[in-house]
């Protein structure tokens, strides 16, 4: 029942960073693990990266050393910087949090990010 919102997708060219944003509301963020995915057209949407509660990050394989995610719980943000994009990045970025128990799973909008060679 969250509210996600996600912010800061552009046409870049590659080489070039960005940072998404995604803005919570209406749940108790600080209990959730909050992710970023990515869906490609034609492709199924995949996991690019994890931030635990905890704090434990999780990167996909083809994300690790150019991207990180990072938490603001104070205001309730959760962001996604990108660097050395490829054009393979383009994608809509979907924001993601979940709590476990009970098992809750909100989503974003989604923003474009698209990456020209």
């Amino acid at each position: 029942q969250g509210h996600l919102v996600e912010s800061g997708g552009a046409l870049v060219q590659a080489g070039e960073s960005l940072t998404l944003s995604c803005a919570a509301s209406g749940f108790t963020f600080e209990n959730y693990h909050v992710s970023w995915f990515r869906q490609a057209p034609g492709k199924e949407r995949e996991l690019v990266a994890t931030k635990l509660r905890g704090g434990d990050t999780i990167y996909d394989d083809s994300v690790k050393g150019r991207f990180t995610i990072s938490r603001d719980n104070d205001k309730r943000t959760v962001f996604l910087q990108m660097n050395n994009l490829k054009p393979e990045d383009t994608a809509v970025y979907y924001c993601n949090a979940v709590q476990l128990f009970p098992r809750v799973d909100s989503w974003g909008q989604g923003t474009q990010v698209t990456v020209s060679s």
